[in-house]
């Protein structure tokens, strides 16, 4: 029976793991949601305010480039990502890419979108260093607590 995945994914090792635990653990008739959350750039990168700060003002070219630098590994990391559900056997016409710019973050960004009728969220375990997950929790430990009517597999 058709099922339908989301897997959240950035340009993590941790992500690459859950979109290989899915190529090798599901049958390829699933439906698949390469599903990531990224920050708005191009809204940040065409500010002009002089109500910014000087010193945002002084280092937006170098800001903005590197946005667009981790854009172009998210780029990367979804076509690997693609590259290997279609070599595990998954029809291209069952994987699609979803990319959302980052409005509430990114754990509600993935629980929001989970609610649009997928039936099993995966996610990598952790894409954060351990002192940032201490403070600032880890994505899929918030998935974990806010999704609800979806199971979630949280790949280590």
């Amino acid at each position: 029976m058709e099922k339908k995945i989301l897997i959240a994914i950035d340009d993590s090792e941790n992500a690459m793991r859950a979109v290989e635990f899915t190529a090798k653990s599901f049958a390829t008739d699933h439906r698949i949601t390469l599903f990531s959350v990224v920050l708005d750039t191009p809204a940040i990168c065409d500010l002009n305010s002089p109500g910014l700060t000087p010193y945002f003002m002084s280092q937006k070219a170098a800001f903005c480039e590197l946005e667009d630098q981790k854009k172009d590994l998210m780029t990367t990391a979804i076509r690997e990502a693609r590259e290997l559900l279609l070599k595990a056997g998954f029809e291209e016409d069952n994987i699609s890419v979803k990319i959302e710019d980052r409005k509430k973050g990114v754990a509600r960004g993935i629980t929001d979108e989970a609610r649009s009728g997928y039936d099993l969220i995966v996610l990598g375990r952790r894409g954060l260093s351990g002192i940032k997950e201490f403070f600032l929790g880890s994505i899929s430990q918030k998935v974990l607590q806010s999704a609800k009517g979806v199971s979630i597999l949280i790949v280590d």
